[in-house]
């Protein structure tokens, strides 16, 4: 995903968020969660932390209490502008915005107790490097079917036409050549419905489905969507998620 995008999302939005509506169904458990519950277990107070891909650090600033310290990294200058501006309102002292590569991140060898990556860049390699013996690995990314639906309308689209090779067994397979022992490995399918056309259309603006989303030239597509998924519930948008947790092993 290019830093234009998420510069300019951060532009206009103040952050990796926007202000439309949706309300969300999880028969299966909510990813987010998991990923997050997961991570806490693994945490305290004299452990450090690294953050790959930390956007308008929102997360990061929720969980900071739980750690030492956390590195959080970025290649966004306006993401991490975003994050800087909301420590300073939380006053918060443990955590350190970078712009970083994650694939070349300047931290010493076995530096981290925990490495969590969520929706950020796959960097197995260099997470193994980074963590600790018996430290940990813990992501969420997007599933393989994620927004299938309106891809397919559009007939482009992040990971388009990628239906069939599944997400979880790919990580999991590059987690294990990376030297990590998978502990834990799930995918998580679950529905988001938009109140309204105006809704989604504003959801779309920030997120990278569509990195080159234009409200005014997708306004046919969007609305063949619309046309086609919506219930009574709302505009259905199905979601796909994968979450993973490994283990550096001690020797």
């Amino acid at each position: 995903m290019s830093n234009n995008f998420y510069d300019k999302v951060a532009k206009k939005f103040g952050g990796y968020h926007t202000p439309s509506r949706h309300t969300t169904e999880y028969p299966d458990g909510e990813p987010e969660k998991v990923f997050k519950d997961k991570l806490l277990e693994l945490s305290s107070k004299d452990k450090i932390a690294l953050d790959v891909g930390c956007a308008d650090g929102r997360f990061t600033l929720s969980i900071a209490p739980s750690f030492q310290k956390i590195v959080a990294i970025d290649m966004s200058e306006e993401m991490l502008k975003s994050a800087k501006r909301l420590q300073e309102e939380q006053k918060n002292t443990n955590v350190s915005f970078e712009k970083q590569d994650a694939y070349a991140i300047t931290y010493p060898d076995a530096y981290f107790d925990a490495v969590y990556n969520r929706r950020g860049p796959d960097n197995y390699v260099e997470s193994y490097r980074l963590s600790k013996p018996n430290g940990c690995f813990i992501q969420i990314d997007i599933g393989e079917k994620d927004c299938q639906e309106i891809k397919e309308v559009f007939g482009r689209g992040q990971g388009f036409g990628k239906w069939n090779s599944s997400k979880l067994e790919r990580d999991k397979k590059e987690l294990k050549k990376a030297g990590f022992k998978v502990l834990y490995a799930q995918d998580f399918f679950y529905t988001e419905y938009y109140p309204t056309y105006e809704d989604l259309d504003l959801f779309l603006q920030g997120v990278p489905i569509f990195e080159d989303f234009d409200s005014e030239k997708d306004k046919k597509l969007l609305e063949a969507y619309v046309t086609k998924f919506k219930t009574e519930k709302g505009i259905k948008f199905p979601r796909h998620r994968v979450v993973t947790v490994a283990r550096k092993s001690l020797g």
